[in-house]
């Protein structure tokens, strides 16, 4: 008997799953079949949509003037193109906008890993005073001053807006945004022809000699764990502590949250702080070796790419560019 394909088995699989209400029906190729969801928060199509509506909303920032949508804007993979977040009266903070594709995966949350959940997660940019600055109580209260949400979560959860709910209904919403699908997902379910000549040596790079695997691993291409590329070290100054921060630990300073790669030929400029303008750039700066200091990762070390290489390597970083999702 001829064995079976790898598609009929993850199809089969993924039927059966969906059968007992275990996986998403929504899930695009190349993500794991289960998509996590927090105990207490399950996914309705109700709250998805008014997490939708909250993300768009821009009565969650002191002037009115931004919502969670502008930072994180569908067409560049939920993030906003600048080398810096530009927050409410145009002040700038500290650290680029990092993309929120496949945050249902996530580990832990900002560059540093602060959060620990996206029930925490969502409500920071609201409170933060160099994003939207406005106080749970102050978003509670003009939420509940609109016709719309006060029906709206009273059709959802069965009573008044509140800032637990709130939160809930955001963290259900940003569970939705999926990417995936991308041609190098297409190459791996079996379609040969789905990966270019060029981005199939790119692969075989990005396993191998780039050394990326060493930490964007997966289906998120993300190890969730922090390293030290040196990024945070110019001139052999440390500018951002990153995870320092959060651990108190000296092998920390300067080590950030390994960012997913997928859709990442839409997501420029590149790093916590947005310095690396282009995928080039990147690539040149791992070749390089990143940027040597104390704590620099063991991983990060001089490459010596041909410059056809690098060629090779973007190739592939472009192929897992895919389908973006949102929503029920």
């Amino acid at each position: 008997m001829r064995p079976l394909s790898l598609q009929v088995i993850v199809t089969v699989a993924l039927i059966a799953s969906v059968a007992e209400g275990r996986a998403d029906p929504r899930r695009l190729l190349g993500l794991d079949l289960y998509r996590p969801v927090a105990e207490g928060n399950p996914l309705t199509p109700g709250k998805v949509k008014l997490g939708r509506r909250l993300f768009r909303e821009r009565l969650l920032s002191r002037d009115r003037s931004l919502a969670c949508a502008d930072c994180h804007q569908p067409k560049r993979a939920f993030t906003d193109g600048r080398a810096k977040a530009v927050g409410v009266y145009g002040r700038q903070g500290p650290r680029s906008v990092p993309t929120i594709i496949n945050r249902a995966w996530g580990e832990s949350f900002f560059w540093d890993g602060r959060i620990q959940t996206l029930e925490e997660q969502v409500v920071q940019p609201i409170l933060a005073e160099l994003e939207m600055d406005l106080t749970i109580e102050e978003a509670v209260e003009r939420l509940r001053g609109k016709r719309r949400y006060r029906k709206g979560f009273r059709r959802v959860f069965g009573w008044e807006v509140n800032g637990e709910d709130l939160a809930r209904a955001l963290a259900a919403y940003v569970r939705t945004i999926q990417a995936g699908d991308s041609p190098y997902d297409r190459y791996l379910f079996g379609r040969k022809n789905a990966l270019s000549q060029e981005a199939r040596a790119g692969l075989r790079l990005f396993r191998g000699k780039a050394n990326c695997s060493a930490c964007h691993v997966g289906p998120t291409f993300s190890d969730e764990d922090f390293h030290n590329t040196g990024v945070a070290w110019p001139d052999g100054k440390l500018l951002d502590e990153g995870r320092f921060t959060v651990t108190g630990k000296p092998e920390d300073q300067g080590t950030f949250k390994t960012p997913t790669l997928r859709e990442v030929a839409r997501t420029a400029p590149y790093m916590h702080d947005g310095s690396l303008a282009t995928l080039k750039d990147v690539i040149d700066f791992y070749d390089d070796g990143g940027r040597k200091n104390p704590y620099l990762d063991p991983e990060i070390r001089p490459l010596r790419l041909t410059k056809e290489e690098k060629t090779e390597l973007l190739a592939f970083l472009k192929s897992l560019t895919g389908t973006v999702k949102e929503g029920f």
